[in-house]
């Protein structure tokens, strides 16, 4: 079973492949991970990408896709695997379509998490980070015990840049005029599903499950 996970900056896409991927007992591959992965441990295909991250520049998409392609053809993939974060672009995904074409192999689900522009800019713009520790809250949805201060190590909670509603918004855009057409891509592939993102994430992998059965 091999899916390609579709959504949004903030829409969960993350915490729903993780779920997928621990499930289903197929491994949740994030491009980002791999990267790092590779460059860590200084591998031959790490170190091309390392040469274009110095020099700051996307690493191109045909790199991307060997480096992809050399993480799924590991043992722990044979049963499938999640793909998060890639691919983000058309090319991307067109080169992704010609090499697993190549192998005889071809992506079986592209999930879409459905969630609004103005519901991820309440989320994200929500969101609290510490200073100290690193945790996590929300403003509405997991607040800390005193406004500002975390639990647990008494840190300073503050608004991520990140997480700033002018940098969400743009953000999005980014992700409209790349990404989305990848949900044309996939329609046209047979193999699109869209989930509603905005419910709890437990039902959000309930819609999943019954997807992928």
């Amino acid at each position: 079973m091999k899916i390609v996970m579709l959504g949004a900056p903030g829409a969960g896409k993350g915490t729903q492949a993780k779920m997928i991927a621990e499930q289903y007992g197929i491994p949740h591959v994030s491009t980002g991970d791999i990267f790092r992965m590779n460059v860590k441990n200084g591998t031959a295909l790490g170190m091309e990408a390392k040469a274009y991250m110095d020099k700051g520049e996307l690493v191109p998409d045909e790199l991307t896709v060997r480096i992809l392609l050399d993480r799924v053809a590991q043992e722990d993939c044979k049963n499938g695997y999640v793909l998060d974060g890639f691919p983000r672009t058309i090319p991307q995904a067109e080169v992704l379509d010609a090499e697993l074409t190549k192998l005889g192999d071809a992506i079986d689900y592209a999930i879409n998490v459905d969630v609004p522009d103005e519901n991820i800019i309440r989320r994200m713009s929500g969101r609290r980070a510490c200073v100290g520790c690193g945790a996590t809250y929300h403003i509405v949805h997991i607040p800390p015990k005193k406004e500002g201060i975390c639990d647990k190590c008494g840190g300073e909670l503050i608004l991520r840049d990140d997480d700033k509603e002018e940098t969400v918004k743009n953000r999005l855009n980014v992700y409209h005029a790349q990404t989305q057409p990848l949900i044309d891509f996939y329609t046209g592939k047979g193999v699109l599903k869209t989930v509603d993102g905005t419910v709890d994430s437990a039902d959000v992998f309930a819609a999943i499950k019954s997807i992928l059965g």
